[in-house]
C-alpha cells in the first residue's frame, strides 16, 4: 500500500505540473512568482515520491519518506495559503505588481528573488482561472493537503506496506 501512495505522490504532481505548463503555454496564463514556487514544491514532492517508489524502503525508510512528503507538502501548502490570502485582500490592500520572475533572476541574487516571490505581488492576487469555485492556488492547496495527509499516514504507520514490501 505504501508503494502505491509513493507512486501517486509522484504521478499526481507530475500531472499537475503538466496542467500548469498547459495553462502557461497553451492557454497563455503567465505564472506569478508564488505560482513558480508552488511548482517547485510539487517538483520536490514528485521527486520524493519517485525516489521512494524506486527505493521501496522498509519501515524506518518509509517513515523518513513520509516525513519528507509531509514537509514538502507543508511548504507548498504554505505558499498556496499565502497566495489565497493575497487573493482575498480588498483591492486597495493588494501589493503593487512586480517584475517577472525572469527579470528578477537576471537582476537580483537568488535569495532576494525567493524573498520577493514569497511576499507575492499584485500578479499573485489576480484570479485568472477557476474550476468549481476554486482558483489555481485553491486547487494546489487541496492537493498539498492530500500529500501532507498521505505523508503523515506513512510517517505514523497508518499506511502500511504489503507482504511484498520489505
Amino acid at each position: 500500500m505504501r508503494r502505491l501512495v509513493y507512486l501517486f505522490a509522484f504521478l499526481v504532481p507530475a500531472g499537475l505540473l503538466a496542467v500548469a505548463f498547459y495553462m502557461e503555454y497553451v492557454m497563455g496564463l503567465e505564472p506569478c512568482p508564488l505560482c513558480w514556487l508552488q511548482r517547485f514544491a510539487f517538483m520536490a514532492v514528485g521527486a520524493v515520491g519517485l525516489v521512494a517508489v524506486l527505493h521501496n524502503p522498509g519501515n524506518i525508510g518509509s517513515r523518513i519518506y513520509g516525513f519528507l512528503l509531509a514537509l514538502t507538502g507543508g511548504i507548498g501548502l504554505g505558499l498556496a495559503g499565502r497566495q489565497l490570502w493575497l487573493q482575498s485582500l480588498p483591492a486597495d490592500q493588494v501589493p503593487a505588481c512586480g517584475s517577472s520572475v525572469d527579470y528578477m533572476l537576471e537582476v537580483f541574487p537568488l535569495i532576494d528573488v525567493l524573498a520577493m516571490a514569497v511576499k507575492g505581488t499584485g500578479d499573485c492576487a489576480k484570479v485568472v482561472w477557476t474550476f468549481l469555485g476554486l482558483s489555481i492556488p485553491g486547487w494546489t492547496a487541496v492537493f498539498f493537503t492530500l500529500i501532507i495527509l498521505a505523508g503523515l499516514g506513512i510517517l505514523f504507520g497508518l499506511v502500511r506496506g504489503t507482504s511484498t514490501d520489505r
